[in-house]
């Protein structure tokens, strides 16, 4: 089993590049299964009715989301689609769902959404605790388990990764927008890379413009962030999955 992740889709140019390439991408890489993080493609904040259903028909499985899930009020009118999964460990009570589990060539496939808690200034339930109960939930509904994880510190992803070595099928990062370099299979089978990156504008500050970024860096006023403009870049990693054991057997990042 092929499953490939791309990382956060940063603006309409990043949804563009996505549609550009994805074709191919699934064709060369022989992907069963496709999950996009869609959290900043909407203006780099949220998601719109319209660019969601946007990513469903390139034929992506799920969508998922981050720290700026509700960044556009209009979600609230598609969160509960089987496609769009939401952090599960926001507090319990809120609308939509933490995860998903889809049926792909025999195969039952279980995505889970965390958000993590250093330096992310959103209050969210402890990932680690989650997910743990949510394991246990879906122990007999589900073969591969995929994580993403959307937090900002390194360790807290790699903590996390050690965590569920041998829990899950694979454990990716997302929200930094900078693809690592450290993408590993962990001593129990779980593979696992700290970022995955993005898909937006390539000459950019993580897909915003770059002098509204610096005058913000510069003065500490509240410039208002825009999505830069030109070249785009697409950032994901393939995970391929060992149709036995349902572990990781290989790790291939993609920078196009």
């Amino acid at each position: 089993m092929n499953i490939l992740v791309i990382g956060d889709l940063v603006g309409e140019s990043g949804f563009k590049k996505l549609s550009e390439e994805i074709g191919r991408i699934k064709k060369e890489n022989n992907i069963d299964f496709t999950i996009v993080n869609g959290e900043n493609v909407a203006e780099g904040m949220g998601i719109t009715k319209k660019l969601f259903d946007g990513i469903i028909n390139l034929g992506i499985d799920a969508v998922t989301m981050g720290n700026h899930t509700w960044g556009k009020k209009e979600i609230f009118t598609f969160i509960n689609h089987p496609k769009l999964i939401r952090p599960a460990n926001y507090p319990e009570g809120v609308c939509g769902k933490g995860y998903g589990i889809y049926e792909c060539k025999g195969k039952r496939i279980a995505v889970i959404n965390l958000i993590g808690r250093t330096d992310m200034n959103i209050l969210s339930e402890n990932p680690f605790l989650k997910v743990s109960e949510i394991l246990e939930e879906i122990k007999d509904k589900s073969d591969i388990i995929i994580i993403d994880f959307h937090a900002e510190a390194t360790a807290e992803k790699i903590a996390m990764g050690y965590y569920l070595d041998g829990k899950v099928s694979a454990v990716f990062g997302t929200h930094t927008h900078v693809q690592t370099a450290d993408e590993k299979i962990l001593k129990a089978g779980t593979g696992y890379i700290t970022d995955v990156g993005m898909t937006g504008p390539k000459d950019s500050v993580i897909g915003m413009d770059i002098e509204a970024s610096l005058k913000r860096f510069l003065t500490t006023l509240p410039e208002k962030y825009r999505v830069a403009i030109g070249q785009t870049m697409l950032n994901g990693c393939v995970f391929k999955i060992d149709d036995e054991n349902n572990k990781t057997k290989k790790i291939t990042r993609i920078n196009i």
